[in-house]
């Protein structure tokens, strides 16, 4: 009687399902270590010619939790933000004019002027140069040589004390006398 050696199964989704869960918690898929991703993906946002139907399409189909807050720094002068519960939030927003439409991620960076100058410095284009979210933090929109965009996002934890190289700054909405951060990541 022999003991005959089974071919081990490989179930490529699962394994990819768990890579994927394991990025998104911070941990490398081919370790057993937690680390912290650099630069992971903190944001994204549909910039969109028709919000309302936007809005109506991805709240259906996901059941995401969605609020309208006064923005004046955007087309509308009114920015959507998407509540998803676990995982990377988001909004919506009306489509800037000449602006590309469609989803755009942000990605996480330490020194938004060094970053974006870095892209600019590699190929990249800037398409929206480092911008102050009051209270919030400070963006950019970068486009890569390849022609896809992609926003970089600096949080400020504190009151903001600095400018970080911003040329331009939106101003805070207000929502019936109570202050409302202009744009949430």
């Amino acid at each position: 009687m022999g003991v005959t050696a089974q071919p081990m199964r490989h179930d490529v989704a699962s394994e990819a399902s768990n890579a994927a869960l394991r990025l998104a918690s911070g941990i490398h898929p081919n370790s057993n270590k937690e680390s912290k991703m650099t630069n992971p993906f903190v944001h994204v946002e549909l910039n969109s010619p028709d919000p309302e139907k936007a809005k109506a399409f991805y709240a259906k189909l996901f059941q995401w939790q969605l609020e309208d807050m006064p923005n004046p720094a955007v087309p509308d002068h009114s920015y959507t933000v998407i509540e998803v519960g676990e995982g990377t939030g988001g909004g919506i927003m009306k489509q800037v004019p000449h602006g590309p439409a469609g989803w755009i991620p942000y990605v996480l960076v330490d020194d938004l002027r060094v970053a974006t100058d870095k892209a600019k410095s590699l190929g990249g284009n800037v398409m929206k140069d480092v911008t102050e979210v009051p209270d919030m933090g400070w963006f950019s929109i970068i486009q890569d040589p390849t022609g896809s965009i992609l926003g970089l996002w600096k949080a400020n934890p504190k009151k903001m004390h600095a400018d970080h190289g911003a040329k331009e700054k939106t101003k805070p909405a207000r929502k019936q006398g109570a202050e409302t951060p202009a744009r949430a990541h």
